[in-house]
């Protein structure tokens, strides 16, 4: 039976931003409910194909019966693996929707959300060995403070990991609910949701490498793409969209990229249009799309 989705943010302009062919080759990075997928199937003709990634298990119940659609239940760190095994080389277009789909937010024994008490699990791909609850119980001190100053963008970071691993020596920390008022007398008044859902995030991004498997991505999709094809890609914090914007400015995530006999920077992508962000109104209809950003690249 199908899980319950909500509504795909930036739905037109992403697929609009791939400038479909009818008879092309796309992919799906993120399918999730699959909202974004029918909407690129919408667009296609028969000879069309799409082919979509999603590590969940949970999204396999929201596979669409088409032929022209192939659902992959892997990490889309493995793209350019599994379409060469689906005998695809090169594809028209790349659609990713990075973070948490709004089902896993709301489901609560998979420990994403600050609203439940849940087991600390945080894993998309629920094979997984590594949960929330394994860091957090068996991470040094350095180590937690790492990750919550690189991927909370937390001041406090040293102050969570002392008290984490000082708390811990007593009994493991193992749900949501523990954690949280565990770490309560660091939340200031007025900024408790937004401080542990920093704190949250960045477990998150730890749990599942998030970071490391963007990276991967988008350098494969450099050898994915064909030329002229579409990237649209819509992130949801600072850190995947700045390696988002520098990627599609040099190639890159650090540096500068290497100039040609001319002098000029040689890049594989050009940038379509400007920042899209959603529209008060989406806001209003649906409150995850607040934070989203939406960046379209052609490659060169």
């Amino acid at each position: 039976m199908p899980m319950e989705y909500h509504n795909p943010v930036l739905l037109d302009e992403s697929v609009g931003g791939l400038a479909i062919k009818k008879n092309g080759v796309y992919v799906d990075v993120t399918f999730g409910g699959g909202g974004h997928s029918r909407k690129i199937l919408q667009h296609l003709g028969p000879e069309g194909k799409l082919f979509a990634f999603d590590q969940d298990k949970d999204a396999l119940s929201n596979c669409i019966d088409d032929q022209r659609f192939t659902l992959i239940n892997e990490n889309f760190r493995f793209m350019k693996r599994f379409l060469r095994f689906h005998g695809i080389k090169a594809v028209d277009g790349i659609l990713a929707d990075f973070g948490v789909s709004s089902y896993q937010f709301d489901a609560p024994d998979r420990g994403f959300s600050i609203r439940f008490d849940a087991p600390l699990d945080m894993r998309m791909n629920q094979d997984d060995k590594v949960s929330a609850k394994t860091i957090i119980n068996t991470y040094s001190e350095e180590e937690l403070r790492r990750l919550f100053w690189e991927f909370g963008e937390l001041r406090i970071a040293p102050a969570l990991a002392r008290t984490i691993v000082e708390a811990r020596t007593d009994h493991a920390i193992d749900t949501t609910f523990e954690l949280k008022n565990l770490l309560n007398k660091y939340l200031p008044r007025g900024k408790q949701n937004k401080i542990l859902a920093q704190i949250y995030q960045a477990i998150r991004i730890e749990v599942n490498n998030e970071l490391e498997v963007l990276k991967t991505f988008l350098m494969d999709s450099k050898e994915v793409l064909k030329q002229d094809g579409r990237l649209s890609v819509i992130s949801y914090h600072s850190l995947e969209d700045r390696l988002v914007k520098r990627f599609v400015r040099n190639g890159m995530f650090e540096g500068e990229p290497e100039r040609d006999m001319f002098g000029n920077f040689s890049v594989p992508f050009k940038k379509i249009g400007k920042l899209i962000v959603p529209t008060p109104a989406e806001i209003k209809e649906n409150n995850r799309a607040r934070s989203a950003k939406l960046r379209i690249a052609q490659k060169l």
